[in-house]
């Protein structure tokens, strides 16, 4: 059933348990869980960007892939590092806010990579090479094809909180 622009119910016969849908959606394939474990990881706490530069890249993906679970999640590590709601409130108008110029890149990378990773032409990549070294652009490009790939998991299995605001399983928790 879809409500309200979003859908209520998973898409797929999901186990009751602890944590609801968001969690008990990986004791489908419990072989995998490491691998999605690893994709949270990545990012969370290998990324040599700052977590604002990071998050900023992440929420406009959650945008563009329509994953309530990612829009609201906020973890502790990013908050942290300085992402305020601020930040995460002006991605998808990047001028109406006060974004430094690198923040500004990573949203419009996240973007394209999201939805015109063709059109990242040589002048773009020139730009972003200006302001990241390339050890920080391939950080980048391995965040935002996390965030890509599990939000997208999320959107197109239907796999919503229970309740607005429930919380999920922070990716902090495993190191935190």
């Amino acid at each position: 059933m879809v409500e309200g622009g979003h859908r209520v119910t998973p898409r797929l016969d999901i186990p009751d348990g602890p944590g609801g849908p968001p969690v008990q959606l990986w004791t489908l394939r419990p072989e995998l869980l490491p691998t999605v474990q690893a994709m949270i990881d990545g990012p969370y706490h290998r990324s040599c960007l700052p977590a604002r530069e990071r998050e900023a890249a992440r929420m406009r993906i959650a945008e563009l892939n329509d994953c309530v679970i990612c829009r609201d999640y906020r973890a502790r590590s990013a908050r942290a590092g300085g992402a305020t709601e601020e930040l995460y409130a002006h991605v998808s108008e990047p001028d109406a806010a006060s974004y430094t110029e690198r923040e500004r890149l990573a949203i419009e990378f996240a973007e394209r990579f999201a939805l015109d990773h063709q059109g990242i032409d040589d002048a773009f990549l020139n730009r972003l090479r200006a302001a990241f070294s390339d050890a920080e652009v391939l950080d980048l490009s391995i965040c935002c094809a996390a965030f890509l790939g599990l939000g997208r998991v999320l959107a197109v299995l239907g796999i919503e909180p229970f309740a607005a605001g429930e919380a999920v399983a922070s990716p902090d928790a495993t190191t935190a």
